[in-house]
């Protein structure tokens, strides 16, 4: 594995917070806002980059994965719907007003909504999982699009979706399981909701690391965040470490590229309510790594036309 950066270097606080999960981090480019959802909370904040703290949205139930449409309006991954919500561009409402859209896996109370994008055709994807505190692979994989509605993807069953992203040609989904120490990889057509060739793409190499969040960079390599290992790690497209970040806390969740040219990447963080154990005291917050020559590849918008 290649050696870990020294803490602190190219590591920067973005923003002291306290989240207790503060996961599904997406960055959107025309307000030049970060979104993140503290999901126990049942909270979405928004962030302008710079400004001295966060606005809460409030949510009727716990948000697992966000999206931007092309229309404008935020979709939203919530418990046991897909809902949008339409997100104003100045002041931003204390609660935050959802249109229910699709019910998901409503005759399995044990799963609920969880780490989910678009892909490059602009369909959402995303996974389900346990919502309880018994492990149990009886999470899903779906695509959602207006045009098919929602399709099961055939891939394994899951305790906790994660690492979902996709190739820069879209031709390859990247998925785990957030209790596994490995992060798959399959071949996915977009148009037909059909996936092939699951194979191993990475295994993480700390015992007591798991998959997490990932994001793809413009080169097509993969970042992901280990939780219970506290770093961020980039892989090339074989699967290949090519550097790894140590933060200083324990349980990163997601990252996302952020910025005028997506120059910036940011990481999420969980607190000492989920870690269950005494955690960092920056446990919670937002992190920034300097990444000189790497860009970010812009999410596609979600098709709601």
């Amino acid at each position: 594995m290649a050696p870990a950066l020294p803490e602190g270097e190219a590591l920067q606080l973005a923003l002291p917070h306290r989240a207790a999960l503060g996961d599904a981090l997406l960055w959107q480019a025309g307000a030049a806002r970060w979104w993140w959802s503290d999901v126990p909370a049942a909270t979405l904040y928004a962030w302008t980059d710079g400004a001295p703290a966060a606005h809460a949205c409030r949510l009727p139930d716990r948000a697992g994965s966000l999206a931007f449409c092309r229309s404008g309006r935020m979709l939203v991954g919530l418990a046991k719907w897909l809902c949008y919500a339409v997100v104003p561009a100045d002041v931003l409402p204390a609660r935050l007003p959802l249109s229910p859209v699709v019910a998901v896996d409503p005759a399995e109370p044990r799963t609920r909504v969880g780490d989910g994008r678009t892909d490059r055709a602009g369909n959402f994807v995303f996974g389900t999982r346990m919502d309880g505190a018994e492990p149990r692979a009886i999470g899903s994989f779906y695509q959602f699009s207006h045009r098919h509605g929602l399709r099961r993807l055939a891939l394994p069953a899951t305790t906790l979706a994660g690492s979902i992203c996709f190739s820069p040609d879209g031709r390859t989904m990247y998925f785990g399981d957030a209790q596994a120490r490995a992060i798959l990889q399959c071949d996915y057509d977009a148009n037909d909701a059909q996936v092939a060739g699951v194979r191993p793409f990475a295994q993480l190499v700390d015992a007591g690391a798991r998959s997490h969040g990932a994001v793809i960079d413009s080169e097509g390599c993969l970042w992901n965040a280990e939780w219970g290992g506290g770093r961020l790690t980039r892989y090339d497209p074989d699967g290949i470490v090519l550097r790894s970040h140590r933060l200083p806390v324990e349980y990163p969740t997601r990252p996302a590229f952020g910025g005028a040219a997506l120059e910036h990447l940011l990481v999420g963080s969980a607190g000492p309510r989920v870690a269950g154990k005494p955690a960092a005291a920056q446990a919670g917050s937002l992190f920034r790594l300097a990444v000189p020559g790497v860009r970010g590849l812009a999410d596609t918008l979600f098709n709601d036309d």
